[in-house]
């Protein structure tokens, strides 16, 4: 069953925002906290300066071998030490979506290698995909990672990598929300 997430940007919310930066395209406003809510954890919610929504669906690119591997290596979201985050919303090029499927495939994984390079940073960095395109919001994913303090060097690299690859030779906007847990 599809998870839906809705990010909330305002004044409440577990995650302290510690920068946004647009790394291409328009950013999105300043604001001092995130929330993360999840398929009816809210009857009503709270103002915000701007809300992402994004559902948890089927994975799209992998095989199925690539899936058991990451299942086997991935960590669950929501551990106690991953006190840092990022929220990264991306949209890609109409040249991206005017793709076939399988031309889609090809650049992300057997030319930018995307799901290998994710697996060497498993389990120290969990992630989670959430695909916005269909809903129509503004951006096509929004993808949410956490980490212990001490794997935030790791991070950087693995952003790093991924933002050199053909893959992001297609993204168009692309905005970097780093956060914090706090009380």
């Amino acid at each position: 069953m599809p998870l839906l997430t809705i990010f909330l940007g305002g004044d409440t919310g577990a995650w302290a925002v510690d920068r946004i930066d647009p790394i291409t395209g328009p950013g999105l406003p300043y604001v001092p906290r995130v929330a993360a809510m999840e398929d009816g954890g809210w009857r009503e919610l709270p103002s915000s300066v701007w809300a992402l929504r994004g559902v948890v669906s089927h994975e799209r690119y992998t095989t199925g071998v690539e899936h058991e591997a990451l299942v086997r290596r991935q960590a669950s979201l929501g551990r106690p030490a991953a006190s840092r985050a990022a929220l990264i919303p991306i949209t890609k090029s109409p040249a991206w979506w005017m793709l076939s499927s399988d031309g889609r495939r090809a650049i992300f994984e057997e030319t930018s290698h995307h799901i290998a390079i994710g697996m060497e940073y498993l389990p120290a960095i969990a992630r989670r995909l959430h695909h916005s395109r269909d809903l129509g919001e503004p951006f096509d994913f929004l993808t949410w990672f956490e980490f212990a303090p001490e794997h935030e060097e790791a991070f950087e690299e693995l952003v790093l990598r991924l933002r050199a690859s053909e893959e992001w030779s297609y993204v168009v906007r692309e905005v970097d929300i780093r956060l914090e847990k706090k009380a």
